[in-house]
């Protein structure tokens, strides 16, 4: 479980396969910022871009891990393919601070950076989000982009998909990679929990499963 909240910004330095066909997946190897693994051990839960990955080798003295990646889970995330910046949470604490939204750090769709630019002090980002998220995403809600918290300031529903827009303070654009975005670019989202919950306790057929 994470909350939204990164803890780093980390940098995918390589991408290897794990095999010769696509069917297989690929080895990432993180450079992470100094110090940023003293308390991570093998088998430990980080979500890159808001999909939790499990570390599966590490060097803490060269600030760098490796997790291995499924070919499911490339298909069903955007930005874990290639080298280049990636937001880093490290999995929640029984006794940490909630400072975010309750995020399972499984990506629930890939959306479309559709407009990206400075308003004032602040950055306007909008993204087109799939026709299928349409029904979770809220004015005022809350949704996870590339692992970060962030709160719906409207949304359109359109042919393509619902487009979500959202402020982004510059405290946000100096602590996560989300300043490297640009229109065009894909991103992992994930809607709110709760909403999912709620989705399937008021459809026809939750009533019949008893």
């Amino acid at each position: 479980m994470f909350t939204g909240i990164i803890t780093g910004v980390g940098h995918i330095t390589s991408v290897e396969p794990l095999g010769d066909s696509a069917q297989h997946g690929k080895r990432l190897t993180l450079l992470c910022p100094p110090h940023y693994l003293d308390d991570v051990t093998l088998g430990d839960s980080i979500a890159l871009n808001g999909a939790c990955m499990t570390v599966t080798s590490l060097n803490a003295a060269a600030q760098q891990y490796s997790i291995d990646i499924s070919a499911e889970s490339l298909d069903k995330t955007a930005g874990l393919d290639s080298c280049g910046p990636v937001n880093l949470e490290k999995a929640l604490r029984a006794n940490d601070r909630l400072g975010g939204h309750m995020v399972s750090g499984h990506v629930d769709g890939v959306g479309e950076v559709t407009r990206f630019e400075q308003v004032s002090e602040s950055w306007l980002l909008q993204v087109l989000a799939p026709p299928a998220l349409a029904k979770y995403l809220a004015y005022k809600g809350s949704i996870t982009i590339n692992g970060v918290s962030l709160t719906v300031n409207s949304v359109q529903d359109l042919p393509a998909g619902c487009l979500v827009s959202i402020n982004l303070i510059p405290h946000t654009i100096d602590n996560t990679a989300l300043g490297t975005l640009a229109a065009g670019k894909r991103v992992n989202l994930e809607i709110d929990l709760i909403a999912r919950y709620v989705e399937r306790m008021l459809s026809p057929s939750a009533s019949h499963a008893a």
